[in-house]
């Protein structure tokens, strides 16, 4: 077996790397709930945890097979929510939940069609301001965003979507007061962790171009 021998930054100490083959490679991302609409009207509300930002666009990744990428190709408004740690049980309660009545096969032995994905996992909707589909009441931030771009990935089995942000919604709890940051010492996201969740630990440091203070003391504990 090849190993790589690396000299840890913190303590010095020599490990060896060793080659896996990891089944996912979910290494530490952000959880979100995407709220969408069916094409009866009514509203789906996923958990996905492969979504990223870059400037205004938000990029998600998604089942080619899942109702949200459905209705993305043909109704593309949706609403981008963010819960904090508080909020994993609500997140796992629709983990095996699929909007499609049509089950999809590959899914039938661990998932099942719910309606009413809001009232199934105890979280309550509010209305968006320039989308049609709610936001999640209970999540500290929201992008209003819309679809402008949906496209399987390289292989074939996902669905890439590149989303527009059009309107972000946040706790005031969660903002520096008198800016449009948010504050990271108050603000903490759902870390979906090789499949556990985890929030987020003391903060080490921060960017050059952090426009936000450090942290005060006493901040208190992020809500969500």
């Amino acid at each position: 077996m090849n190993t790589a021998t690396d000299s840890s930054p913190t303590t010095g100490v020599t490990t060896e790397h060793v080659p896996i083959t990891p089944s996912i490679l979910y290494f530490g991302t952000p959880v979100v709930l995407l709220s969408t609409e069916n094409e009866d009207g009514s509203v789906n509300l996923a958990p996905m945890s492969s979504a990223w930002a870059l400037g205004q666009v938000v990029v998600l990744g998604l089942g080619r097979a899942g109702q949200t990428g459905r209705n993305l190709r043909h109704r593309p408004d949706l609403v981008v929510n963010l819960p904090g740690p508080a909020l994993w049980p609500a997140v796992e309660r629709l983990a095996p939940l699929t909007g499609r009545r049509d089950v999809p096969e590959h899914k039938r032995d661990a998932f099942r069609f719910e309606p009413d994905k809001f009232a199934a996992a105890g979280l309550r909707p509010v209305p968006s301001d320039l989308v049609t589909p709610p936001r999640v009441a209970e999540c500290p931030l929201h992008l209003e965003a819309r679809a402008t771009r949906v496209r399987p990935d390289a292989a074939g089995d996902f669905l890439v979507v590149e989303a527009e942000v059009l309107k972000v919604h946040a706790d005031p709890r969660v903002v520096v007061p008198g800016t449009q940051h948010v504050d990271p010492s108050r603000w903490s996201p759902l870390i979906y962790n090789f499949r556990h969740y985890f929030g987020l630990g003391d903060e080490l440091g921060h960017s050059f171009r952090s426009q936000t203070p450090c942290p005060r003391p006493g901040s208190g504990t992020p809500p969500g």
